[in-house]
């Protein structure tokens, strides 16, 4: 995929380069891979569920479900990539950090467990001075499981 400027963008983008672009780590790091995007405009990211997930032994035990709000983590966390990535394709430095600021319109549509794969789309609706606006949605085996907006800040340095 190339972008406006010819800039290569060479996919997939695996979890090394995704560690160089966000803060998080394990166990809150919750993308393991960038597999399409079109700076500035969307992105669509993958993340493998396992058993060994930590939060799988509290919630619920016997009968394991990814909770939701890590599920919209993961898709805030991909809005951050599509921000990084669009950012270091201009050339300059990275994106300011961003905090998710407000979440809208949450949809769970069924329960997420170890074994699926997620796949999250996000699209940058609008950005505002130093906000962003998305619309995300997480599909596992092609069938919605989760969707949202999100409205991100980018962090003030104080």
């Amino acid at each position: 995929m190339m972008t406006d400027n010819t800039t290569p963008i060479t996919l997939p983008v695996g979890v090394e380069r995704i560690r160089e672009l966000l803060p998080h780590r394990y166990p809150f790091l919750l993308v393991d891979r960038v597999i399409e995007i079109v700076p500035e405009q969307s992105v669509v990211t993958l993340k493998n569920v396992t058993i060994n997930e930590p939060f799988f032994d509290g919630h619920f035990p016997g009968h394991p479900v990814m909770p939701g709000v890590l599920i919209v983590e993961a898709m805030a966390q991909s809005a951050g990539l599509l921000t990084q990535i669009s950012a270091s394709l201009k050339g300059g430095s990275p994106s300011p950090l961003f905090y998710l600021a407000k979440v809208d319109n949450a949809r769970f549509n069924a329960p997420v467990v170890p074994g699926d794969q997620l796949r999250m789309e996000v699209k940058l609706k609008r950005l505002l001075r130093s906000m962003g606006l998305f619309e995300a949605r997480t599909l596992v085996d092609g069938r919605e499981v989760a969707s949202c907006e999100l409205l991100c800040a980018a962090r003030s340095e104080k």
